[in-house]
């Protein structure tokens, strides 16, 4: 990871924590127990990667941080309900998730469910209402258009259906890459594309070289995941290793090898590179975050 990157992802961390602490609902508030148990799965932990991606987008377009506090607030809590859900016994059955117990084991099932449902709706009420944000209604709309979709069934939650129904059958590479456009890439996209969407003058070209780029970098992520989920360890990752394989679930891995995974990794990080060409050092820390994503540990 270059200094600058290094430098400016810890820029982000802090960021984003903050807002996120700023607006989630305190703990003393009733109901208490959902409170705590949505401020337990968002607060102190995970990489922030979809934030990051947020700020360093506005970055390249010139658009201050704080304008974007709301927004890389909005794509995270998103995600983290998402990972909610996905832990729950009825979907990956997981107990670990960024180094500590999951909802439903730190709390209980019903409340699990509640905390996800609960971070979903608040992050379409901060595009909706959040001071911070600066786009005109329009704007905003557009914001909310963008997450929803990026969120749903032609989205997130369709791409983990269709994780669900491919376990035990075997998925060719453009199968593969269909389930994670919608179950990882959506989401990855639309980090980018509220910062797009927050510069309402913005280039037409630009705006969709940009969001060619986030489409490539929320394959190599994927595909990163997987690679690491037959390589690394459960301490390093924060979360069951080998759970995917153990379940059968289609993997880059298990369809094209661990070198060809590599190698596909590696090819969507080219790609993600040259859909920046148009752009001059301004963009530098999304190249860079796109290396960051394939040679990451965890």
């Amino acid at each position: 990871m270059s200094n600058a990157l290094k430098e400016y992802l810890s820029f982000c961390q802090n960021r984003i924590e903050r807002a996120l602490e700023e607006r989630l609902p305190s703990e003393l508030l009733l109901p208490q127990k959902l409170h705590s148990a949505m401020r337990y799965s968002v607060l102190d932990g995970g990489k922030r990667m979809r934030p990051m991606l947020t700020y360093c987008t506005g970055k390249a377009l010139g658009i201050a941080p704080e304008v974007l506090d709301g927004p890389a607030s909005a794509v995270e809590l998103i995600h983290v309900y998402s990972l909610i859900h996905d832990d729950l016994p009825a979907m990956d059955d997981d107990d670990l998730r960024r180094g500590k117990a999951t909802s439903h084991v730190a709390f209980d099932e019903a409340t699990a469910i509640l905390a996800g449902d609960a971070l979903q709706a608040l992050a379409f009420e901060i595009l909706a209402h959040d001071p911070s944000i600066t786009a005109t209604a329009e704007g905003r709309l557009k914001m909310i258009i963008a997450l929803a979709k990026a969120s749903g069934s032609q989205g997130m939650v369709g791409g983990q259906a269709i994780d669900l129904q491919s376990v035990g059958t075997k998925l060719n590479l453009p199968e593969l890459e269909n389930m994670h456009i919608h179950k990882t890439g959506a989401l990855i996209r639309a980090s980018v594309n509220m910062a797009t969407l927050a510069k309402a003058d913005i280039d037409a070209e630009k705006a969709l070289k940009l969001d060619h780029y986030a489409k490539c970098i929320g394959l190599s992520f994927q595909v990163k995941d997987d690679i690491l989920d037959e390589e690394s360890d459960t301490a390093t990752l924060g979360k069951t290793q080998g759970k995917d394989k153990d379940n059968d679930k289609p993997t880059y891995p298990a369809l094209l090898g661990l070198n060809g995974a590599k190698q596909k990794a590696q090819e969507l990080h080219e790609k993600a590179l040259d859909s920046l060409s148009i752009f001059g050092s301004e963009a530098d820390l999304l190249r860079d975050l796109s290396l960051y994503i394939i040679q990451r540990t965890h």
